[in-house]
């Protein structure tokens, strides 16, 4: 009698862990189901932007000070009159949900330092990080760029005693080197996302623009919290 206890404590014991396994199993599943979920819903709300191109139509982008000025296509603005300078992009929203752009990073190299740079004009660097989001400008405005279509980045230096003011006003004359990482997201506040736009002079003497990094940010940490991400 004892032996068939034990038997039936053991059947019931291989019976327990076997259905354990199987919760498990359909648990597991379950939460992969989620996140392939998950990613394809994120996956249809990230934008991704870069310079728009040649063939792409023309802007115009207004300031504070209500200046406006034309984008041509597939070429940044820069603009210096009297104290201020005016700085624009024209943008290529290139994935699949819209673009709110948050902040930049400015950062200007006088011409005789671009032409000594070891790592080449266009700064083409693998490995780069991205700036911290706590030295980014916030945007004076959100600026919403469409998927499939042309928007703008736009910023203006208005105080000559800044020393980015006075780094980008050397940037400027001679033709130098002025880089700008710009910080976006979805529509809803998510997926941070980093975009360095990299402008310099061609060949004809006017000024190009390239995309050379795009960084994911993945968590929403309290600095990108203040610039609008939730």
């Amino acid at each position: 009698m004892t032996a068939w206890a034990t038997w039936a404590e053991v059947g019931t014991a291989l019976g327990t862990l076997v259905l354990a396994g199987a919760t498990f199993s359909s648990v597991r599943a379950s939460s992969r189901t989620a996140r392939i979920a998950e990613r394809a819903l994120l996956a249809s709300q990230r934008p991704v932007l870069a310079p728009s191109g040649p063939d792409d139509p023309a802007a115009q982008v207004q300031f504070a000070d209500g200046r406006v000025f034309s984008l041509e296509p597939g070429r940044p603005l820069v603009e210096r009159s009297g104290r201020t300078i005016y700085l624009a992009i024209p943008l290529c929203n290139l994935g699949a949900g819209i673009a709110v752009l948050r902040a930049y990073h400015l950062q200007a190299d006088p011409a005789r330092e671009v032409a000594e740079d070891p790592q080449g004009a266009a700064r083409h660097r693998r490995g780069d990080k991205p700036p911290p989001v706590s030295s980014f400008a916030p945007q004076q405005r959100d600026l919403l760029i469409s998927t499939g279509r042309v928007g703008f980045w736009q910023a203006a230096l208005r105080d000559p005693s800044t020393p980015l003011h006075k780094a980008v006003a050397e940037a400027v004359d001679p033709a130098g080197r002025i880089s700008v990482d710009v910080l976006y997201g979805d529509h809803e506040g998510g997926q941070p996302t980093i975009t360095r736009l990299v402008m310099l002079h061609d060949e004809g003497g006017a000024w190009r623009c390239d995309a050379t990094r795009h960084w994911s940010l993945g968590l929403v940490t309290d600095d990108l919290r203040d610039l609008g991400f939730t």
